[in-house]
């Protein structure tokens, strides 16, 4: 019997940012931080070989270089973040992943100490 599975690989980072377009008055645009988890969950079969759908230690170095991308890091400041909400961060982070891990079903971003998630899915 064929199974599918996903698994979830979970990495961390601080970072500020503030909404420059959203005018003048509006309290997100100051510069502001806030503590960040990322959920990457890879879909797939399992490798008859190896018994997994891919090495999570190689996922985990990989996940790794894009959180020293974004840790401590003004969002801003990187390109394609100009406008970082929690959409385009989540999306910016998909984009990457799914470059390197076609069987990538999701992100999920979180900012936990104020309840808010994103969560983009790979298209259909």
């Amino acid at each position: 019997m064929a199974h599918s599975i996903d698994i979830t690989k979970e990495f961390r980072f601080d970072a500020a940012h503030c909404l420059p377009k959203m005018g003048p008055d509006h309290p997100y645009t100051r510069l502001h931080g806030h503590s960040f988890r990322v959920e990457v969950t890879i879909a797939g079969g399992m490798d008859p070989v190896h018994g997994w759908i891919c090495d999570f230690a190689e996922l985990e170095s990989f996940l790794g270089a894009i959180r020293a991308e974004l840790d401590h890091h003004t969002l801003n400041d990187l390109p394609g973040l100009e406008q970082p909400t929690l959409e385009t961060i989540a999306c910016w982070i998909f984009d990457r992943v799914a470059a390197r891990y076609p069987g990538l079903a999701s992100i999920t971003l979180y900012r936990d100490s104020i309840g808010e998630r994103c969560t983009v899915r790979a298209g259909k």
